[in-house]
């Protein structure tokens, strides 16, 4: 009887292994199937089989391989309501001896159900199942469903051995046809985005309370999505980052105990226009957790998604390894600061500095404040102090207009500025003389770094507090140029060497273009310096400088050491004075290419102050390549946006405004436009973000001898705008028309 076992083992054996070779041999396990698809039945004696495969993409197991020709796909959420939905959430296998006993079902958990559906219209009738997860390193690739074995029996536990023995063979191969790697950071490595010291410098640093991938993030310099790219690539489903302004906590989080979530590192997201309920979790291979909250979500349409541990715990808005000190809203400090102040409203000569700067509301307000900054997309915060007992103003540039968004009791107005200069590294008794400093923190387990300036008023001291993006660099294909800005700008960044400028005043975006351009020149085999102040878009590759001006390394003092580093292309900040500038064009003339940016109001402007600096007009218009003016304009919001039919005076004005040009826009009797309206998305305001509006001035050999000949900035305008320039007017109206911006904000932007 042995001996009769061993043969038919040795039987099956020599069978999987021609089976698997076969299947390894093909380039894919499509290609593969229809070889082996009858040698597999054979194989597991069975009348039916149905290979699902997991789409990383996708919520959902798809049956891509599949006996019988009665359906073409069956897709099966990943949920415990079906067979192999469960079996894909739980990484079990399982035997099933009738597929309609509702008890047996239920044996296996609460919500398993067979659905018959598919087998309606068909002959066929399935009565027993084997099902066995397809895993590699624990994760998830597909399920393996073996229905009906051939001689009615039902399946034995050999059966099962021996199909999860060939489920983990065929789980390699799925894995090179998905693309896996073998841990979460592979790919970090495989890319050479990290070596591999560095890597386990950094794993050994990591802890509960400093994931790694913050230590990747934050001294590895590696972008969230690389890491999220890595992260995909393991466990095979999507990556979400933390972006408030496309995913916000689902209303069944409302269900759940916050610490609950916490605790487990799960978000559950919903996404504006979409009824699905994104699992946002750090580790998608913990079944037990996904069950859990599966049980949560219950029948609604859900996915796992991967995410980084301190963007999971910022949706939820509590901050990682400790009390959350920063959580409570602004309306409920303020109820505290109220109920603080003296109850005596006569004694208005009060000492209003008994509140300590360390009061435990003060520090919270403080970090929400930062906290509410970074969610608005703030740029500036502005602390404004009230004449004697008035309470202080807080404002906020959003989106480059001020809006007030609480006011702080007078007494705790100084001790409100006073932390922010303790945090600032200020001498919090000097109140006579401006001061400037900076300070970075984490809040929510995201870094956030900032830049202070005290002013002495006549009610006492104003703050501004300047949000530094530090971040990933815009996209350069999200910078909304116009196509023919696009096109001039991709050409000019194809010298090897000169100097390309972004100008335009405070506040217009410049940092942000430099390094969407920077961005497509950072390849491997070109040396980047760039020297800024501060530093507040990093990339991996370039080597970046902070200046420091009181120590005496200027622009120009890091121009001349960067000459020195063998560099291929070079940014300098800004071009402040003549050193500077005469220090740039020297090193675009020697084989370099320079980048940087100058406050002027037009392109044509940018040439002639620079000549007025004492740059020599011969080296300098050898040198140019362009300069990119720019502006930024509050873009309407794409939520509520009203369309309507230009009148006639309309589209009459914007052919006047446009100029001798206008042919080029097309105009017809039916123009669209749009118009603001207001929702909450964007805060009844009609408006959300911003864009640019550019204007490109190329250096052609027209435009270089007037350069050298030391034209006005009128002549310099004549001869651009002969060589195709569009002035910043003419591109905004361009985007009016396309409905991202309408013409009372361009009007605001420009001076025309």
């Amino acid at each position: 009887m042995t001996k009769a076992i061993d043969q038919a083992s040795q039987k099956f054996y020599d069978r999987m292994t021609k089976v698997l070779s076969k299947i390894y041999q093909a380039r894919s396990f499509e290609d593969a199937y229809p070889l082996v698809e009858k040698a597999l039945l054979i194989l597991f004696h069975a009348q039916r089989l149905t290979v699902y495969q997991r789409n990383r993409s996708s919520k959902d197991i798809v049956s891509r391989f599949k006996t019988g020709n009665d359906l073409q796909e069956i897709r099966v959420p990943i949920t415990a309501s079906s067979i192999a939905g469960y079996v894909a959430l739980s990484k079990k296998a399982i035997i099933i001896n009738d597929v309609r006993d509702s008890e047996e079902l239920k044996s296996i958990h609460l919500a398993l159900r067979f659905n018959d559906s598919f087998e309606k219209n068909i002959e066929f009738t399935s009565r027993s199942m084997l099902v066995v997860p397809i895993l590699y390193k624990d994760v998830l690739l597909g399920v393996l469903q073996i229905i009906n074995r051939e001689d009615d029996r039902a399946f034995t536990q050999q059966d099962l051995e021996r199909t999860q023995e060939f489920a983990e063979l065929l789980g390699q191969k799925f894995r090179y046809d998905f693309g896996c790697t073998e841990g979460p950071y592979d790919y970090l490595l495989e890319q050479q985005l990290i070596d591999e010291k560095a890597f386990k410098q950094l794993e050994k640093k990591a802890d509960s309370r400093t994931p790694l991938s913050r230590l990747l993030r934050d001294h590895a310099r590696l972008t969230s999505s690389q890491i999220g790219q890595s992260l995909e690539c393991y466990y095979q489903v999507p990556f979400i980052s933390y972006n408030p302004e496309k995913y916000y906590l689902h209303p069944l989080c409302e269900q759940v105990n916050k610490a609950y979530l916490k605790n487990s590192n799960i978000a559950l997201l919903a996404e504006h226009g979409s009824e699905m309920v994104f699992i946002l979790i750090e580790d998608p291979n913990d079944t037990h957790r996904l069950i859990e909250i599966k049980n949560v979500v219950g029948s609604h349409e859900s996915q796992v998604c991967v995410g980084l541990l301190d963007d999971i715990h910022q949706y939820l808005g509590v901050s990682i390894g400790g009390p959350q000190q920063d959580g409570a809203n602004l309306s409920s400090l303020l109820d505290e600061l109220e109920d603080a102040q003296e109850l005596d409203p006569e004694e208005s000569g009060a000492d209003t500095e008994d509140v300590s700067e360390e009061d435990s509301t003060v520090v919270r307000l403080v970090n929400r404040v930062l906290l509410d900054a970074k969610r608005l997309r703030a740029s500036d915060v502005h602390i404004e102090p009230g004449k004697g007992r008035t309470p202080t103003s807080v404002r906020m540039r959003i989106d480059g207009v001020c809006q007030e968004i609480i006011q702080v009791p007078a007494t705790h107005a100084k001790a409100t500025v006073s932390r922010i200069k303790i945090m600032s590294r200020l001498d919090i008794a000097e109140k006579r003389l401006p001061q400037d400093g900076k300070f970075a923190v984490r809040l929510q387990g995201q870094p956030l770094e900032v830049r202070v300036a005290t002013i002495p008023t006549v009610n006492g001291e104003g703050v501004v507090m300047r949000l530094l993006q530090s971040g990933e660099p815009v996209p350069f294909d999200q910078m909304n140029f116009s196509p023919s800005n696009k096109q001039g700008v991709e050409e000019l960044l194809q010298h090897p060497h000169g100097i390309l400028l972004v100008v335009g005043p405070t506040g217009s975006g410049k940092t942000t273009t430099l390094h969407a351009l920077l961005a497509t020149l950072n390849t491997p085999e070109k040396k980047i310096w760039t020297a800024e102040d501060p530093v507040e878009i990093t990339q991996p590759g370039l080597q970046q400088v902070q200046i420091q001006p009181k120590t005496g390394f200027t622009f120009a003092a890091a121009l001349r050491a960067f000459l020195r580093a063998d560099p291929d292309i070079i940014l300098i900040g800004e071009m402040r004075d003549q050193e500077t500038a005469h220090s740039a064009v020297e090193a675009s003339l020697t084989g370099h290419l320079v980048l940087s940016t100058l406050h002027t109001n037009s392109a044509p402007e940018t040439i002639t102050r620079l000549l007025d600096l004492g740059i020599d007009p011969v080296s300098f218009s050898d040198a140019l390549l362009g300069v990119l003016a720019q502006r930024l304009v509050r873009t309407l919001c794409p939520s509520c946006r009203q369309d309507y039919n230009a009148s006639a005076e309309e589209v009459a004005f914007l052919k006047r405004r446009y100029g001798d040009d206008a042919d080029e826009l097309n105009l017809s009797d039916k123009v669209k436009l749009y118009k603001a309206e207001g929702c909450e998305e964007c805060n009844h305001t009609g408006y959300r973000g911003r864009t640019g509006i550019h204007e490109l001035l190329v250096s052609t050999p027209a435009m270089r001898e007037k350069i050298y000949q030391g034209a006005t900035i009128g002549e310099i305008r004549v001869q651009a705008e002969a060589d195709g320039m569009r002035s910043l007017l003419q591109d905004g109206i361009l985007k009016v028309l396309k409905g991202d911006i309408d013409f009372d904000q361009l009007r605001r932007v420009t001076a025309e």
